[in-house]
């Protein structure tokens, strides 16, 4: 299983989905193993190894699940470096501490991760840092739709529903609604200080009751330098605070000068296929700052890059065999059922800037959907027009990092 003469060290890698990891982890020169939930073809193709886990990474089967699958996949990789975690363990401490135990960890600390998704302990944090954060509640508001209601640990967005009156479902908390537009700060953290990689803007792909369900990124964007300063301050303080390590991203609502904080990711997010184009694999920065050492200096890819999550608008009996453009990424196996609502694939595009990236996106998904909706001349009208065909990857940004 995966890439054939592969010759660098193991490294261990547990995600919702492994795909973007894994394909970090090969342009810094690692072998992946990889456990995720998905199993999607260019991620088999990327790992060398791989385990399915069933059910969810941090609870129930999928804890246990994920523990098995992790125990193989280093008994198969000899001595690996550690275990990345990607997104699904932000509600589990308990199971990454249990997975500390085994494996060096590279990232967040369990602690860490603790301190900063419990909706308590991150709104008394911010609090005490200064932190502009919505407030938040542990029971009934008089006024619920001034308020949202979210899952405590979860992510994507998916889980983000207006809130209701009445009782509030478990493990659920109420967060303030506020103005502005979501975007995203990364940057690594060596527990100490920072080193920030740049901004990007976000947007959702609303669905039946999932009105904030997450769909894309682009970057880079600037934002007001008063903003700017201002979140890289909170930023460093909540990284100085909670000895938070690695690669991280804090998500913004900005509007005009007034910004908020909402969250901050402690581990590799969505936007990493977009931040990891330049000289420096991204991946390798990420174990470093994790063992306590920033980078002097972080190139920054030329040009601007969006990706988004392509959702199925009705179910996909079986996904057809396609000879799938380099641009596509989460590529599930020919012939997988994919249910409405559900994710089928990830497209990326580039360009000159982020609103052009964004554009070339649009028109890149447009005809994908066309294609597997089986609307073969939509497909092709949609690309004429731009000079290039469906299994065309002359504009493949993967190419150009060696992820392809």
């Amino acid at each position: 299983m995966g890439l054939e003469g592969a010759t660098g060290a193991a490294i261990l890698i547990a995600a919702q989905s492994g795909r973007a990891l894994a394909a970090a982890a090969r342009r810094a020169g690692y072998r992946p193993f990889v456990a995720d939930l998905f199993g999607d073809d260019d991620t088999r193709a990327l790992a060398a190894g791989y385990r399915r886990v069933p059910g969810r990474l941090g609870a129930g089967p999928g804890a246990r699940g994920v523990e098995a699958a992790l125990a193989a996949l280093a008994a198969e990789a000899g001595r690996p470096v550690g275990l990345v975690l990607g997104s699904g363990f932000e509600g589990s401490p308990g199971l990454m501490r249990r997975l500390a135990e085994r494996y060096p960890l590279l990232g967040a600390s369990p602690d860490s991760v603790a301190a900063l998704k419990d909706p308590e302990s991150f709104a008394a944090l911010c609090a005490r840092l200064a932190i502009p954060h919505p407030e938040i509640a542990l029971a009934p508001v008089p006024d619920p739709g001034a308020w949202l209601a979210k899952r405590r640990g979860a992510s994507g967005g998916g889980h983000i529903r207006a809130a209701r009156a009445g009782r509030l479902a478990a493990r659920t908390y109420l967060q303030r609604r506020v103005a502005g537009r979501p975007h995203a700060l990364a940057a690594l953290a060596d527990g100490r200080g920072l080193a920030v990689l740049g901004a990007t803007e976000q947007w959702t792909a609303p669905g039946t009751d999932r009105p904030f369900r997450y769909a894309g990124a682009a970057g880079p964007v600037t934002l007001p330098d008063s903003v700017r300063a201002a979140a890289e301050r909170a930023l460093a303080g909540l990284v100085a605070a909670t000895g938070l390590r690695g690669l991280v991203s804090a998500d913004l609502l900005v509007d005009g000068a007034a910004w908020w904080l909402l969250e901050v990711n402690p581990r590799p997010g969505a936007t990493l296929d977009l931040l990891d184009r330049g000289s420096v694999p991204l991946l390798a920065a990420h174990i470093a700052a994790s063992r306590g050492r920033l980078p002097e200096a972080l190139p920054i890819p030329a040009g601007a890059a969006a990706a988004e999550i392509l959702y199925a608008e009705a179910d996909i009996p079986a996904v057809p065999a396609l000879d799938w453009p380099g641009w596509t990424m989460d590529r599930p196996a020919a012939g997988s059922r994919v249910a409405a609502g559900a994710p089928i694939c990830t497209v990326m595009a580039e360009g000159a800037d982020a609103a052009a990236a964004r554009h070339a996106l649009a028109v890149r998904s447009a005809a994908l959907r066309a294609r597997l909706e089986k609307r073969p001349a939509d497909a092709a009208l949609a690309f004429a027009g731009r000079g290039f065909m469906l299994g065309d990857t002359a504009q493949d940004p993967r190419s150009r990092t060696g992820e392809g």
